[in-house]
């Protein structure tokens, strides 16, 4: 359950709408099911309280819809932000993607979204999910109620949140928290324990799935180029199935190395992708060793931060120098 109820929210939105500080409002409203949640845009109070959202089911990172809906309007968009939302957010600034000028950014404290898949996994026929008691309980069609333990049904990405704490906020709800040590690694590591051939037929088992969908690449805050290369016809490789396995395993490869650097593992990718590929380990890969080589570094923690990777310095690595944590995963 949320730290911060929806009435909350709507109360603040309807606020800063009334006094004209912002003009519209982008936040979540219910879908086809109650935990089918999907980002919208409100722009009165009636709209805040008959469509406004605030729940386990939240997910959805806005930082990369402000690219858009900044250029829409003079006036200012109200975004409400998770904590590691922020850092997208820093991390977009610090790119030039959006004008600061045309947000207000109100930080929510989050508790950890629930996976409606791992939902899924241990209900069918899902009518209603709510909370009672510290535990999440789902209504069935077929088996009545159920209950099932919350932390059991969080995403990776909150069961390994690397931070409570906004770095970005006009305005905070709620008490701050603070970053955390997590365990986000920790899969890592059991990568780069197999060897060669066993970290290549994990992958090849997960990349296998994709479809090409590009719902990865679609909701990344990193993946902002205005013309991708997948969608250039001259490119060779635009948007289509796969014609071999090298090109299944190179859509994903290539795009892990296009956001090196400034990948902020907000674990997009994976919450969106349909074939429950885990994405978040190719980035968090190249965060591991980022670290090791050039020193602890978090995308997004300060606005015009430079990642290493794009800053030369004499005392550098050099190729074949890695070792250990350079291993492929």
């Amino acid at each position: 359950m949320q730290e911060i109820n929806c009435e909350v929210l709507v109360s603040k939105a309807a606020e800063l709408l009334e006094k004209g500080t912002v003009d519209r409002v982008l936040g979540w409203k219910a879908g086809e099911f109650d935990y089918d949640i999907t980002p919208a845009v409100f722009h009165s109070e009636q709209e805040l309280k008959d469509g406004f959202v605030w729940n386990d089911f939240c997910g959805a990172n806005f930082s990369k819809y402000l690219i858009k809906e900044t250029g829409k309007s003079e006036n200012k968009v109200l975004v409400f932000l998770k904590p590691c939302d922020t850092y997208s957010f820093n991390q977009l600034l610090t790119e030039h993607r959006f004008d600061r000028e045309k947000v207000y950014a109100v930080g929510v404290p989050c508790s950890g979204m629930l996976d409606i898949g791992k939902v899924k996994q241990s209900a069918e026929g899902i009518a209603a999910v709510r909370e009672e008691g510290g535990e999440v309980v789902v209504d069935t069609l077929y088996d009545g109620s159920i209950s099932l333990k919350r932390e059991a049904l969080l995403p990776d990405r909150c069961a390994n949140c690397k931070s409570k704490k906004h770095v970005a906020y006009d305005e905070l709800l709620g008490e701050e928290g603070e970053a955390v040590s997590s365990a986000r690694f920790d899969e890592v590591e059991k990568l780069e324990r197999m060897t060669p051939d066993e970290r290549f037929a994990f992958w090849q088992g997960e990349l296998s799935r994709c479809i090409r969908c590009n719902a990865c690449r679609d909701v990344c805050p990193a993946c902002t180029c205005e013309k991708c290369v997948f969608d250039n016809p001259n490119s060779g490789v635009e948007n289509k199935a796969a014609a071999n396995s090298f090109e299944e395993k190179m859509f994903h490869v290539i795009r892990a190395f296009h956001v090196a650097g400034r990948c902020t593992d907000c674990g997009e990718c994976s919450r969106v992708c349909p074939q429950h590929i885990p994405l978040h380990l190719l980035n968090r890969k190249f965060i591991k060793d980022i670290d090791s080589f050039y020193g602890e570094y978090q995308a997004g923690a300060e606005v015009g931060s430079r990642a290493p990777i794009v800053d030369y310095k004499t005392d550098d690595l050099e190729p074949g120098e890695a070792v250990g944590g350079g291993e492929n995963a």
